[in-house]
């Protein structure tokens, strides 16, 4: 049986409202307005809108960037390396929340912690669970049921400002452009988890830089966000090796002090994978709604005092 979550679909086409959720101060979207269509119909699919819209889609949350951000020197799809985990294909499609034109020639940014928890770059700060990997069977495979409360104060490993790498490694991260439809497609793994943080994704969107041989250069960041999973995929990849050897308490989405709370909108990403065969791979997409012109790079979000910033 293959696990499809949801379909993108209209709702509210406000332009704009700010809500709060957890102590943190966010721009609240709809994933869809009264004239947008659903941009993933099909695999090559494109958004369009009635020329009469004010306002096709409201801008997807900004969250904080967190503390393990590397600027962009990967420019790469498959951001795999050697990590051992669930194959995912992740789709993102970026477009004006106002007009609802695509945004092409973006540079997109995505980094992750490891199936184990532990981010490339910071792998002697990262708190992740199992190290290398434990032998042996499970011996905390996550419930439905939290088993604890996040844990207050700073993270581990540079709090909610940014920390300095400790090492030259570079997996689970990556740069790439978007096409003249606004899409960009990676390839990695399904992220784990590590303690007070559920588990996510880290998402940038560059514009008005150059592309050059080097890389991407110049411009400013329009948006700084984090894509959710659903509980219940979650739930299925713990059940799978590597995931099934971690040792850490897991934080559930509900529980997580940086979601949102508001779904699509908010980065919760739509999930396709067959459920009883999750480790075949999930597929994993998203359009998000921003405002080119404006800068957001994580300066003016923050997480509450007492949330986990990683």
């Amino acid at each position: 049986m293959t696990e499809t979550q949801g379909s993108e679909h209209r709702g509210n086409p406000t332009r704009r409202t700010v809500v709060v959720a957890g102590g943190v101060a966010v721009a609240a979207v709809g994933v869809g307005g009264a004239a947008a269509v659903n941009a993933f119909a099909d695999e090559a699919g494109t958004a369009t809108a009635s020329p009469a819209a004010e306002a096709c889609y409201t801008l997807t949350s900004e969250t904080t960037e967190g503390p393990y951000y590397i600027d962009a020197d990967k420019i790469r799809r498959d951001i795999t390396e050697d990590q051992e985990g669930i194959p995912l294909t992740l789709r993102l499609k970026v477009i004006d929340a106002e007009t609802c034109k695509p945004v092409r020639n973006a540079a997109v940014d995505i980094w992750h912690c490891s199936a184990l928890g532990v981010y490339s770059g910071y792998e002697s700060m990262s708190n992740g669970g199992g190290g290398g990997g434990p032998s042996g069977g499970p011996t905390d495979v996550p419930t439905g049921t939290p088993t604890g409360e996040p844990p207050s104060g700073p993270p581990p490993g540079g709090g909610g400002g940014h920390a300095e790498p400790t090492d030259d490694k570079r997996y689970l991260r990556g740069t790439w452009k978007t096409d003249r439809h606004g899409q960009v497609i990676f390839r990695t793994v399904f992220p784990g988890w590590y303690q007070g943080r559920c588990v996510h994704i880290h998402v940038k969107v560059h514009v008005d830089g150059t592309w050059t041989d080097a890389g991407y250069e110049g411009g400013h960041t329009c948006h700084t966000g984090q894509l959710f999973f659903s509980e219940k995929s979650v739930l299925a990849s713990a059940g799978v090796a590597p995931y099934s050897t971690s040792t850490v308490t897991r934080t559930t989405l509900d529980e997580d002090t940086i979601y949102p709370g508001n779904g699509h909108e908010g980065g919760l990403l739509y999930l396709s994978y067959d459920k009883r065969h999750i480790a075949r791979g999930v597929a994993a997409r998203l359009t998000m709604g921003v405002a080119p012109d404006e800068t957001h790079d994580s300066t003016d979000t923050g997480p509450s005092p007492s949330a986990t910033s990683s």
